[in-house]
């Protein structure tokens, strides 16, 4: 399995929102720069996770990207289907608990001994991916030294 370049820059900026913003609307500019992804393509991205309902938005000078619901709330899992749509092994094993439908139908199915692997696989991964959040990550970050940006705006009083 590979992910696509939207599912690990969505995490990424997802991420980044979570560590580095908090409940302050995050900027599209700050988390490229900090992230190293172009604008143009987060626009992109964050508007399957609006979609999804992950993201919400705000215009306006002090608008901004924040999370929707707390980082602990927001899981992995939530995130690469935002943006991949299923997280799946080979096309043909996706038939699993959590409403997934399989993209092409197998000729062996019920007699393709392969296929139980795959799906206990794409279990596997829904398992791991489910159970991890915005919040698991933050403090890996946390523990990893990763040093956070404040996102301090300037406010001019006059």
């Amino acid at each position: 399995m590979r992910l696509s370049t939207k599912s690990r820059y969505g995490l990424r900026a997802m991420f980044d929102i979570a560590y580095n913003c908090g409940p302050e609307p995050a900027q599209i500019q700050d988390i490229s720069r900090r992230q190293e992804i172009s604008p143009r393509y987060l626009e992109q991205i964050f508007q399957n996770l609006k979609r999804a309902g992950l993201l919400k938005s705000k215009r306006g000078p002090q608008g901004g990207y924040s999370l929707s619901r707390a980082p602990g709330e927001i899981t992995v899992l939530e995130i690469l289907n935002a943006t991949e749509q299923d997280v799946l092994l080979v096309d043909c094993a996706g038939a699993t608990p959590k409403k997934r439908r399989r993209k092409s139908e197998c000729p062996f199915e019920g007699r393709c001994v392969t296929q139980t692997v795959w799906e206990e696989a794409n279990s596997l991964l829904d398992t791991l991916f489910g159970g991890m959040t915005l919040k698991t990550l933050c403090q890996r970050a946390h523990d990893m030294g990763i040093k956070n940006e404040a996102n301090h705006r300037v406010m001019y009083y006059i």
